[in-house]
């Protein structure tokens, strides 16, 4: 398992309310949640290759 760093964040209640909602939902925690929609955002943006993309070819 790779390291992990941990740091602050400053979130609206509202916003921390409806995202405890939807991790519940998706047997998350918060912190889960957050780290899953960040690893997805970076995905779908062509950030980060998933694991097990194939390699484009030139």
């Amino acid at each position: 398992m790779s390291e992990k760093k941990a740091f602050v964040l400053r979130i609206s209640p509202d916003t921390l309310k409806h995202l405890q909602k939807w991790a519940d939902d998706e047997f998350r925690s918060v912190n889960g949640q957050i780290e899953y929609l960040l690893q997805k955002a970076l995905q779908e943006s062509g950030r980060i290759k998933l694991k097990n993309e194939p390699k484009k070819k030139e």
